[in-house]
């Protein structure tokens, strides 16, 4: 599933649509690649995207500079991602 601009509501639902079932953007633990996504978002989102919400709020709570991984754009935002089939 390919995640659209976050700057937008269609990207934001998306994202909301990714996290549904997961806790993090990759894997079973914080890695910098949910930092990468938390600074692409940019602001909190709002309670209309519960998944999204849980999330940022998860991913603030952690010292963001010593969760493990290389901070580089994750494939579910890359344009090369496979589009969304919803």
């Amino acid at each position: 599933m390919a995640v659209g601009d976050l700057k937008t509501d269609k990207g934001i639902e998306d994202l909301n649509t990714y996290l549904s079932d997961r806790s993090y953007i990759e894997g079973w633990q914080p890695t910098q690649a949910d930092v990468a996504v938390l600074e692409a978002l940019g602001k909190a989102p709002t309670s209309s995207n519960p998944h999204v919400l849980r999330w940022y709020n998860h991913i603030k709570s952690y010292d963001l500079k010593s969760l493990p991984g290389e901070k580089k754009t994750p494939a579910i935002l890359s344009a090369d991602a496979p589009a969304s089939s919803t």
